[in-house]
């Protein structure tokens, strides 16, 4: 087996680069092919290794890897770590806390980062609006390389049974569902739950995580039943115009699944009427005007 790892440097008082840091340098590529045709030829597999701080671009090479593991900059203890994953000893079950996109490009605070004036940026107006990170990609179907909420085990889960406390909310909401291992090997799972919210009034993500939780070390064939609850603040967007956290009346629909793609099991509920959940005050009005993104 090939162990390739790309390591990148993370610091404070600087902000990271396109070239050369989240795009792959010529050389690093290079690389990963003379590697990847050369170990594939006999017949061995290519593990690529990510000792970075942050997210880099994945989808021009991510072919040539049988397998990339995302390591982070775990510190002195990492070796053994990585050593305990690559050998089996320990079956992962971590999720991405963010997006990894095809390109720069596709992130929607690409076009306002880093700010202006472009030689000495004092000033960032970010245009997404509520469209922030994995909401942006799900909303507007832009294909990621790595999904919010993506992650790999050894073994394979099956959801089934999707249930919900009551098919109208009050106060909070209870929502269950049985989670196999269908493997061969004992592992655990981490089950997101995704809300979508009637969008009547105000624009809104497509869905949103609300909840998530992990099985214990599920054993070949052995299942658990997880209970994930929603509460009115789950339910609520805030509302400019009303100062305000407001569950608007409506059908919600409820998804649940192994990433904010991998969905496995939806169910609805509905709230009968508007709730008000938070009023607020308004403290900090913008300075400047601009237009927030819409789908």
């Amino acid at each position: 087996i090939a162990f390739v790892t790309l390591g990148r440097n993370s610091g404070e008082g600087g902000d990271r680069v396109v070239d050369n840091d989240f795009d792959l340098a010529t050389e690093e590529i290079e690389m990963l092919d003379k590697i990847s045709k050369a170990f594939h030829a006999k017949g061995k597999k290519v593990v690529v290794i990510l000792n970075i701080g942050g997210v880099i671009e994945t989808a021009s090479w991510k072919d040539k890897a049988d397998a990339i593991l995302l390591a982070w900059q775990p510190g002195q203890e990492g070796g053994h770590s990585v050593a305990d994953v690559v050998s089996g000893k320990i079956n992962p079950s971590g999720k991405l806390t963010m997006t990894f996109p095809v390109k720069y490009s596709d992130t929607p605070s690409a076009k306002n980062f880093p700010g202006v004036p472009a030689d000495n940026p004092k000033d960032v107006t970010y245009e997404e609006g509520v469209y922030v990170g994995y909401r942006y990609f799900n909303t507007f179907n832009v294909k990621p390389s790595y999904e919010f909420g993506y992650g790999k085990s050894y073994t394979d889960f099956d959801y089934s049974n999707i249930k919900t406390s009551s098919k109208t909310f009050n106060d909070k909401l209870e929502v269950s569902v049985e989670v196999k291992n269908t493997g061969k090997v004992s592992g655990k799972e981490v089950v997101e739950l995704y809300l979508s919210a009637p969008d009547r009034s105000i624009d809104k993500p497509k869905s949103e995580l609300k909840a998530y939780a992990k099985t214990k070390d599920l054993k070949p064939g052995e299942s658990q039943t997880i209970t994930l609850t929603l509460s009115p603040k789950d339910l609520a967007s805030f509302v400019t115009a009303k100062s305000a956290w407001i569950a608007e009346a409506g059908n919600y629909k409820v998804s649940v699944g192994a990433s904010s793609l991998d969905i496995k099991q939806t169910v609805d509920f509905s709230l009968p009427k508007e709730l008000t959940v938070e009023k607020v005050q308004h403290v900090f009005p913008a300075d400047k005007k601009f237009e927030d993104l819409k789908p």
